[in-house]
């Protein structure tokens, strides 16, 4: 490190006092020919100067416009045009002299500001060379490696500050991680609790249900690991919900979750698709009672193919498919009175609606 600051210290010192800007290079290249030329250009300007000088162009203009002056007297205005154009030649004459002198200014040095010229020219460039950079790149090589020198000077205190910063994040991070482990644990009772009195109604109040929070490497959702768990029967073996649980029993656990988990919810809309799947009897009665109950707080669609289920709705609807020129289309048919028993009706015999389904189907509706 103290090699490569010294480096660096020498290198931006070097840049520094260099000083390059964009376009130096060729500004510099161009005036450095410029002086080259200087002498051969100047002698060729000092020339056309001198042609178009009173001893000159201009001399013999003038002469010419003066011998005319006194002709024209003679002439009755023939020599007018002729001695408007010199007049104007003239003019045009005095401003061509002054852009030449101004010329002839510029291209005058002395040959020391040639070897500056020079001296400088070749800095930058064997700078750029040295850094592997055209030459209007080097200001912001400068740029860079002052700023590698800074990082490297500021040294130990600026890592000090930075593991300050770190050691106060960690601290962040654990307290808010402890808070939400103590927020969790309390949630994780509340659920657990709910989640029993919910579970009886459903022909389950021998299953356990229990939130575990175990510990986890700490990242964005903090230091937990959340996991349900249930029992399914007195002394059997406890284990993630959704490998100990049948099919029927994962229906209902999902029903009680959704209802412990939404309870907060005002006038809230439930939906539910075959929520009663792999249930029946007695078991889909409940678990259709449950369904109605929820009802009566808030708003509960059921996809259902349980008659039991079916039959605690308040209202029906009956989902149809249909082929129209190729194309399927799906309608949703709001049932009247007789439509819903013959519908449960179905549901209960099949394809053969027999007159004792539609008693069943009388009896189910009429146990609402």
């Amino acid at each position: 490190l103290a090699a490569e600051e010294d480096y660096l210290r020498h290198t931006v010192d070097e840049l520094e006092a260099l000083d390059v800007q964009p376009g130096d290079e060729s500004q510099l290249d161009s005036k450095r020919r410029l002086m080259q030329a200087a002498v051969k250009i100047r002698t060729d300007v000092t020339k056309a100067h001198q042609a178009l000088s009173p001893q000159g162009a201009e001399g013999q203009i003038s002469d010419a416009s003066r011998w005319l002056v006194e002709a024209a007297e003679h002439l009755d205005g023939q020599l007018d045009a002729a001695m408007e154009a010199l007049d104007g030649a003239l003019n045009m004459l005095g401003q061509s002299q002054q852009e030449i002198e101004s010329v002839l200014q510029g291209l005058s040095f002395n040959a020391s500001e040639l070897e500056q010229t020079e001296e400088r020219l070749f800095a930058i460039r064997a700078a750029a060379r040295k850094h592997a950079v055209l030459p209007d790149e080097l200001p912001a090589v400068a740029e860079e490696l002052s700023a590698k020198l800074q990082t490297l000077t500021s040294g130990t205190a600026g890592l000090d500050a930075l593991q300050r910063e770190v050691e106060a994040a960690e601290a962040a991070y654990m307290h808010a991680a402890e808070r939400l482990h103590g927020a969790r644990l309390s949630a994780a009772d509340a659920l657990d609790r709910a989640m029993a009195a919910e579970l009886a109604p459903l022909k389950m109040e021998r299953a356990v249900f229990k939130t575990e929070i175990s510990p986890s490497d700490a990242g964005p959702n903090g230091t937990d690991t959340v996991a349900f768990t249930v029992a399914t029967n007195p002394g059997a073996p406890t284990g993630a919900l959704e490998k100990i649980a049948s099919g029927g029993e994962l229906s209902r656990f999902l029903l009680a979750l959704k209802v412990c988990l939404s309870e907060r919810a005002l006038q809230r809309t439930m939906i539910f698709d075959e929520i009663d799947r792999g249930v029946g009897g007695a078991t889909a009665d409940a678990v259709g009672r449950r369904l109605a109950q929820l009802g009566a707080d808030g708003q509960v669609l059921v996809v259902t193919h349980s008659p039991q289920v079916a039959a605690l709705g308040s209202a029906h609807w009956r989902v149809e498919k249909r082929v129209e020129q190729d194309k399927t289309l799906s309608t949703v048919v709001a049932l009247t009175p007789q439509e819903r028993v013959d519908e449960i009706a179905r549901m209960l015999a099949g394809d053969v609606v027999t007159d004792e389904a539609r008693g069943a189907a009388r009896s189910l509706l009429g146990a609402v």
